[in-house]
């Protein structure tokens, strides 16, 4: 029987499947071009699907979509970060579903944010 060590030194959240879009921006882009959405996420990091792999190692710029409530309205519910891809698991034909690992956020109050709407949905703690 194999044992599962986890690695993780934050806790991560489920989010909404369908519900919170990601958009990639590679570095030598100017727009952010790829699209998928996420699964969960914690303060340090993100596990998310694309159509297209990325391997580990590649550096990418990510605008995630934070699930808003009723009275969350505006530009400011997205947060955006720099992050490197640390695993991808392209073994099934589809979306790929790949892992980041945050190594700034690029905007005054985007962890903040980020940890606000982790807060909210604590309770939806992943597995």
């Amino acid at each position: 029987m194999t044992t599962h060590q986890e690695r993780r030194t934050q806790p991560r959240f489920s989010l909404p499947i369908g519900y919170t879009p990601i958009a990639i921006r590679m570095p030598e882009d100017k727009f952010f071009t790829l699209e998928g959405h996420a699964y969960d996420i914690s303060r340090g990091g993100v596990q998310f699907e694309l159509d297209r792999p990325l391997e580990p190692g590649t550096r990418v710029a990510l605008k995630i979509e934070l699930p808003t409530r009723v009275d969350d309205v505006g530009p400011g519910r997205a947060v955006f970060a720099f992050a490197n891809i640390v695993w991808m698991d392209d073994e099934d034909e589809g979306p790929v579903r790949m892992a980041a690992v945050f190594t700034s956020f690029a905007r005054i109050g985007d962890e903040e944010r980020l940890m606000n709407q982790i807060a909210e949905v604590s309770n939806r703690r992943a597995a």
